[in-house]
Parts: C-alpha cells; structure tokens; sequence
C-alpha cells in the first residue's frame, strides 16, 4: 500500500477531505468560451443540479471546471473530478473513471489512479449517496463521449 493510501485509510482524513473539497471546490466557475463543453446534470432525488463545462482538445482534457447548486458530496467528488483529470488524455481520464464507478459500486478498482477521490470509497455502503457522488463524473464521462464523436 502507497503512502497515500495509507494515510486515506483513516476515516477522519476521508471527512476532511470531502469538507475542505466541499467548502473550497476547486475549479468552480464556469467558463465564457465557445471553446468550452457543458453538460447539465440535475438528480431527482437531491438538491444536485450543477453544469459540468470541459475544454477538450486533440484528446487532452485541458480545462474542466463546474458550477450549481449541490450537496455536500456531489460538490466534493466533482471537485476532486476536475483536480484528478485536468491535463489527462481521453484515454487516461476514461480509465480513472472506470475505477471510480469500480469504487463506488463496490466492485474491483484501482485506489492509486484516484488519488483524493479515494475519499469516496465506502460510499456504496449508503445506496442513495452513489448518484451524489457520481453526478459530475457521469457528466464528464458525456462531455468526453460527444468529444471524440467529433472528432471522428
């Protein structure tokens, strides 16, 4: 187990990194740039109801930043979101997303590639908390999906 891990391993640092990412979300303003996508993403079941904007280019996820009204852990995951996968290729960013919905679906991932996002791993023990946390990634995921379609 890394260094990381092994300090994201005690519950009380998990919290203090949901509330600092909550209280102070990185990336959190949305752009006005006809360079930029936007997808909105709103749950039914939470006051979740934020747009996601990214700055796709030549595969490279160069800008990706957020905006809305959100809970606690919607704001948190997404902001951790735009940390881990600014700067990634569509490739790399599409596999750190496969491990997240791995994590929180309680089903194989690797904890390394999510870096702070590992905060959320125990979230599918409250069923109704996985939209929550997955929101802003579901968003990504599209945003990169209508990207490479244009790029075909």
């Amino acid at each position: 187990m890394s260094n990381t891990n092994s300090l994201l391993a005690d519950p009380e640092i998990l919290r203090e990194l949901i509330m600092d990412h909550y209280q102070y979300p990185h990336h959190h303003k949305l752009k006005e740039d006809d360079r930029y996508m936007m997808k909105h993403m709103a749950s039914d079941s939470c006051i979740d109801d934020i747009k996601v904007q990214a700055r796709i280019e030549n595969g490279i996820i160069e800008d990706v930043c957020f905006d809305g009204v959100a809970c606690t852990i919607s704001t948190a995951s997404t902001s951790m979101m735009t940390e881990l996968l600014r700067g990634k290729t569509t490739a790399e960013a599409k596999e750190i997303m496969k491990n997240y919905f791995n994590m929180v679906d309680a089903k194989e991932y690797d904890g390394d590639i999510l870096e702070e996002a590992i905060a959320f791993k125990n979230v599918y023990r409250q069923a109704n908390r996985i939209k929550c946390a997955t929101i802003g990634w579901r968003a990504m995921q599209e945003l990169i999906e209508e990207s490479e379609k244009g790029n075909e």
